[in-house]
């Protein structure tokens, strides 16, 4: 989008208010008079931002003036935020509450359609093998049952551990991917969620 002048700024935000606040865009003679400026003024201020495009007109009938988002607002779309509830152990389990500790923008390519998803941040080493660090943040998609294998986060007498889920006779193993670590066997272990992403930042 080509540079706005300081006027062009003030009319384009109107009419994004004015949309969100309608639902339906302002006429060439709303604008006008919001601004103590003539029609012609406010039409010629439409095309100018329409040739930078920052508007466009779907037709020559009122109210036909329209918003173009930019690449930035797309993407910011196509973002969900996800909640950082707090760490959970690569390592020996370790006691974890609930904590809202803010979000973390993850696109929605990467996430299923009607799921729910938690973000925690991982504290050891105990999963290395499979490339998850100390550090790294965990999104876990939310659910009470996963299958043999999944890499799970669950809890254990309150405290809260990643690591590879297996469902034995009458117990359940949490297997480390690293070999210092022995697995954890429980019979009481309580399942929040499956591994969905691994984000790292540097």
């Amino acid at each position: 989008m080509k540079e706005l002048t300081l006027r062009q700024k003030e009319i384009l935000s109107f009419v994004k208010k004015y949309i969100s606040s309608h639902s339906y865009p302002p006429t060439i003679r709303e604008i006008a008079a919001y601004f103590s400026i003539t029609a012609k003024g406010a039409h010629d201020h439409i095309t100018a931002l329409r040739k930078k495009g920052a508007l466009k007109q779907t037709g020559k009938c009122m109210r036909t003036i329209g918003l173009v988002k930019d690449q930035e607002e797309e993407n910011s779309e196509k973002c969900m935020e996800i909640p950082i509830l707090g760490t959970v152990a690569a390592g020996q389990p370790i006691l974890s509450e609930e904590n809202w500790d803010g979000t973390i923008s993850v696109h929605q390519s990467l996430l299923k359609k009607n799921k729910k998803y938690f973000a925690l941040k991982v504290r050891g080493d105990s999963m290395t093998g499979i490339g998850i660090m100390d550090g790294d943040t965990a999104v876990i998609e939310k659910q009470s049952v996963v299958k043999n294998g999944d890499i799970a986060v669950a809890v254990i007498d309150e405290a809260v551990t990643l690591k590879r889920f297996f469902r034995e006779n009458n117990r359940v193993r949490l297997q480390a991917e690293n070999p210092a670590y022995k697995p954890i066997y429980t019979q009481n272990a309580r399942v929040l969620g499956r591994l969905a992403q691994v984000l790292r930042f540097y």
